[in-house]
């Protein structure tokens, strides 16, 4: 793994070869992408608390397990913004706080989700904890990381 990128591997993540990455010049380079982490019992609870319908914690579209808490409320739960906003307000400010922490640090995934449920969750999260809290997870979301459902 480059030295620059072993900060990058957050908790439960583990690098993992992929060979045949073609750089922009068409040389074929070794690329270590990092593995999605797993939900734990406290993921799995808030998901579930967030979305009780949720079942298996599998994505119905592409058969994956969940590897994140928001995107899967936002894409495949909420029917709609304000279902979204409905739902994330049912979070104590503990759970949010979680939920924050694990967005600044890169574990939980924004990616894929509709910019009217990041606005907002990032007023809710401005009104309820912070506007510290709130600059952080913009940061985090600008910063540009990919969709982990």
């Amino acid at each position: 793994m480059p030295d620059q990128w072993r900060d990058l591997a957050g908790p439960g993540q583990r690098p993992v070869p992929i060979p045949h990455v073609y750089s922009k010049a068409g040389e074929i380079s070794t690329l270590e992408m990092f593995m999605p982490r797993e939900l734990d019992e406290k993921d799995i609870a808030i998901l579930r608390k967030l979305a009780p319908e949720c079942g298996d914690l599998t994505c119905s579209g592409s058969g994956h397990m969940f590897h994140s808490i928001l995107p899967p409320v936002s894409n495949h739960f909420a029917e709609d913004n304000n279902d979204f906003i409905g739902r994330i307000t049912r979070l104590t400010d503990d759970e949010l706080t979680y939920i924050a922490g694990m967005i600044e640090n890169g574990e939980e995934s924004m990616g894929c989700m509709p910019v009217e449920d990041v606005e907002a969750l990032v007023k809710i999260i401005h009104d309820r904890l912070s506007p510290e809290a709130a600059r952080k997870v913009i940061a985090a979301y600008e910063s540009g990381n990919e969709c982990r459902h």
